[in-house]
């Protein structure tokens, strides 16, 4: 079993704009990382996460 935290499937909340930088307002993912998502490693995920909630992530309204 491993030691990572149980996280949702996704930090998407459905709050997706990237208009003014590379960074999604919503998830704090970048546009690499959201398209690269579904074939990420359940680590490189957990190495996502940690930086996204570092810096407030995920927001609803933003």
């Amino acid at each position: 079993m491993s030691d990572l935290p149980i996280r949702p499937d996704t930090p998407c909340v459905a709050v997706c704009s990237t208009t003014f930088d590379e960074i999604c307002r919503g998830c704090g993912r970048t546009v690499v990382e959201v398209a690269h998502w579904v074939a990420m490693t359940t680590e490189q995920k957990e190495v996502v996460w940690q930086r996204i909630l570092a810096q407030g992530y995920p927001r609803r309204n933003t």
